[in-house]
């Protein structure tokens, strides 16, 4: 796994940075671009980043944002 796009959408809430953010540091994974907006209280991030150094495997690493994304009531989608 190296670089690979995540999306994020969903109702506007504190949070969903840090959270979002806060996974990829313990995963060891670099965050290269990042994008947000906010419509009408509604979210929409994309990232860029970089996986090389994450040990864990491109389908672990999308099945635990999808997690996080569906606690918060969002949509975390990733590829590659």
């Amino acid at each position: 796994m190296k670089k690979v796009i995540i999306t994020v959408v969903g109702k506007d809430t504190v949070g969903i940075i840090a959270k979002t953010a806060a996974y990829l540091a313990k995963e060891n994974i670099n965050i290269l671009d990042i994008s947000q907006t906010v419509v009408q209280d509604y979210f929409n991030m994309m990232m860029i980043v970089d996986g090389a150094k994450c040990r864990k495997t491109f389908d672990r690493m999308s099945a635990d944002l999808t997690k996080i994304g569906l606690t918060m009531g969002l949509r975390i989608h990733c590829q590659k």
